[in-house]
């Protein structure tokens, strides 16, 4: 179908270049007329229309197949390229031209030089539109991504609209498709493509704790991608000036004016040293577990010596460490113990305690 359709537009193209070369010689030697008769078909106009129609149409079959190849190939190039460079690229060449459009009529005092000067200005401010809006286009992929072109800038909808960008531990972590099955995380889930490339590493590595992280890690991107109702988007931007999948991350959060959910407590850091919003999943994971208060007593089980002379380590059941003081020599054993204190951090909670029993010694 294409290739008739090409067929059929150089044929008329032909045919409209043979009627307009006998239309010019026709007035550069009016004797040329007498050799033609004066019919539509049979005319000299008609005739050299006739004429070219069927040269353009002879060479367009004798190139049609190389032609064919040449335009699929361009196609399949143009479709290759990341639809954010394609709308950037198109909206900054559109931008460049417009306002060469603007400037061009303040050139018309110029004459003839004027004209060429127009054609300088239109190809020069369609090249730069074209620059500034592949370096610019993730930002506006942003602007358009966070609702700031539509109707729907109340705060509620940009709340709900918000974007959470995943990183790789926290995929590979797993917890996080609980999280989002249980409703608590609203809005948009992004998963950046250089985080799948990081992953897809992790599973292709030689090593076999790393290949079963890499691999559990895109098992549970499906799961959330297909298995959940949430509203997931494969951001297929990169910053090729960075190197560092975390600062990378960093970068993305800043131009969606999303927030970073991690387990990773140095990215933790480095994101609230540059003011970009963290959800960090184990934080969450100590917030929703049971409170321990000082004075409390409650009944574990010591399981090993700790660090330090006569301290025994035991556990709750949510995995929270208890150092006991004094409890090295009841290792095995279950007792009571009264807590002390409770330390709080980003990398977890520890619970110091001393035997009841010394207490009631005392």
């Amino acid at each position: 179908m294409l290739k008739k359709a090409i067929l059929a537009f150089t044929v008329l193209c032909g045919a409209w270049c043979g009627y307009t070369l006998y239309q010019m010689v026709e007035r550069s030697f009016p004797e040329v007329s007498s050799l033609f008769g004066q019919g539509v078909i049979t005319g000299g106009s008609g005739i050299f229309a006739l004429l070219g129609g069927l040269l353009f149409g002879m060479i367009t079959i004798l190139t049609a197949e190389k032609f064919d190849g040449k335009l699929q190939a361009m196609i399949a190039s143009f479709s290759r390229i990341p639809m954010t460079d394609l709308a950037a690229g198109t909206a900054g060449l559109l931008g460049g031209l417009l306002i060469s459009l603007l400037l061009s009529p303040s050139l018309t005092w110029l004459g003839q030089g004027g004209r060429f000067l127009q054609v300088g200005i239109t190809l020069l401010g369609g090249y730069v539109g074209l620059r500034i809006g592949l370096e610019k286009k993730q930002e506006l992929a942003s602007l358009w991504m966070s609702g700031k072109w539509s109707q729907g800038t109340e705060p509620e909808a940009r709340r709900i609209e918000e974007h959470k960008i995943l990183d790789t531990s926290v995929i590979i972590d797993g917890r996080i498709a609980d999280i989002c099955k249980t409703g608590f995380i609203e809005g948009t889930i992004v998963i950046p493509e250089f985080v799948l490339e990081e992953l897809q590493h992790i599973a292709d590595s030689s090593d076999l704790l790393k290949r079963n992280r890499g691999r559990r890690g895109l098992d549970i991107l499906n799961k959330i991608q297909k298995e959940l109702d949430v509203k997931v988007l494969i951001y297929e931007g990169d910053f090729e000036e960075i190197s560092e999948v975390d600062s990378k991350l960093v970068k993305l959060a800043k131009v969606l004016q999303g927030k970073v959910v991690t387990n990773d407590f140095n990215l933790n850091k480095v994101c609230e040293l540059q003011g970009v919003s963290v959800l960090n999943i184990n934080d969450l994971a100590n917030a929703v577990k049971p409170v321990v208060l000082p004075g409390e007593e409650i009944l574990v089980q010591i399981i090993k010596d700790g660090k330090e002379h006569g301290q025994g380590v035991a556990y709750l059941d949510d995995g929270t460490m208890i150092v006991v003081e004094g409890g090295r020599e009841y290792i095995g054993s279950m007792m009571e113990v009264l807590v002390t204190s409770v330390l709080q951090t980003s990398a977890g909670r520890m619970i110091f305690a001393k035997p009841k029993l010394l207490e009631k010694a005392q």
